[in-house]
């Protein structure tokens, strides 16, 4: 069965990077008998403790009382979702696509954003969540022996992230491979969409309000801006299928008129909602709630629990480990416990 499934691999692109090339994994080990490599990949990541938690941990608006609000988790499974459908446009390995998107941000913390500027403050080498989701995958699951998951895999998902002047700006590196440069562009066509809806659900803004330019150039609605964006990248894209003649080195991107729009819109979003004025205010609530636990749990290293961390590693990046893999209702809660006045403000019922 594996050996069909890799047979099938050498059907892709020239450009995809098929299972038979892959620069394997850390530590040696039987293949499966009816999985790829990069599809065992996915399943292991969607098996882990730390995939189960980003289902309650923040996308932008904090433990949400109310049901419809994006959580991490329904952000990683639109990104995968998108990932795949423009991997299997452009004829690429859809298995590598989807298991670097639902590893991506598996290493976020609580509170979103938020919550990695304040582990970054504490920590004097800085934190940064798509290291973090790496650090999660390649050494902290599986009871501290990590997932041993393939290389390709641990480098799409260590330079998913992207500097905020532009989609395509490349502060933490390019990805080896297009599926990695896949996800990357995924990430950004499905925050920027579902962070609209859930701003116009907590009454931020209105569709209305987004710029015209953007409304004229992607659309006027959830769907038609998804299917504009997606569609896109598939045919700015369309070197990566290897049916373009002398393209020697491809790469995932948009039209420039649509890459844009897309970065007007996200700059938007960014003034309107991601620093409005009330998720603001409780983005910095949550930085006091980490920022309490993580200098809690350096005093009292005792308390760190040994499913979050390394034993032997110092009791900084111990309490860092622990406090980034907490949802933030837990946060809120042991902070609560703890006695935290901003914590116990919250209302989490």
């Amino acid at each position: 069965m594996r050996r069909r499934l890799e047979e099938d691999e050498e059907r892709l692109s020239p450009f995809a990077a098929k299972t038979s090339n892959s620069r394997g994994r850390l530590k040696p080990e039987e293949p499966s008998p009816v999985r790829t490599a990069y599809q065992r990949d996915r399943d292991r990541i969607l098996h882990t403790k730390a995939f189960r938690r980003l289902k309650h941990k923040t996308q932008v608006f904090i433990a949400p009382l109310l049901d419809h609000y994006v959580t991490r988790l329904t952000h990683t499974l639109e990104v995968a979702q998108v990932a795949r459908t423009i991997a299997r446009a452009l004829n690429l390995n859809e298995d590598l696509a989807e298991a670097a998107a639902l590893g991506h941000d598996i290493g976020h913390g609580p509170f979103g954003h938020a919550g990695e500027e304040a582990l970054a403050e504490c920590l004097p080498e800085g934190f940064r969540h798509n290291y973090q989701s790496v650090r999660v995958l390649d050494q902290l699951e599986n009871s501290g022996r990590g997932l041993n998951l393939s290389w390709e895999v641990l480098d799409a998902v260590e330079k998913s992230s992207k500097a905020r002047e532009d989609i395509f700006a490349e502060g933490w590196g390019v990805p080896a491979t297009l599926e990695g440069q896949v996800v990357k562009t995924a990430d950004a066509i499905a925050y920027v969409n579902h962070d609209i809806g859930d701003a116009v659900r907590a009454g931020i803004l209105r569709e209305t309000d987004l710029p015209q330019s953007a409304q004229g150039e992607l659309g006027r609605s959830h769907a038609e801006r998804l299917n504009t964006l997606v569609c896109d990248a598939i045919e700015a894209s369309w070197a990566a299928t290897g049916e373009v003649p002398r393209v020697a080195a491809p790469v995932i991107t948009f039209s420039p008129r649509v890459a844009a729009a897309a970065n007007e819109l996200r700059a938007f979003m960014f003034q309107r909602v991601y620093y409005y004025d009330s998720t603001r205010a409780e983005a910095e609530r949550g930085k006091r709630v980490v920022i309490f636990l993580f200098h809690h749990f350096v005093s009292h290293p005792g308390g760190i629990s040994p499913d979050y961390s390394l034993e032997g590693d110092p009791v900084e990046r111990r309490a860092a480990d622990f406090v980034s893999g907490m949802t933030d209702r837990y946060a809120i809660r042991v902070a609560r416990d703890l006695g935290c006045e901003d914590a116990l403000a919250w209302d989490v019922r």
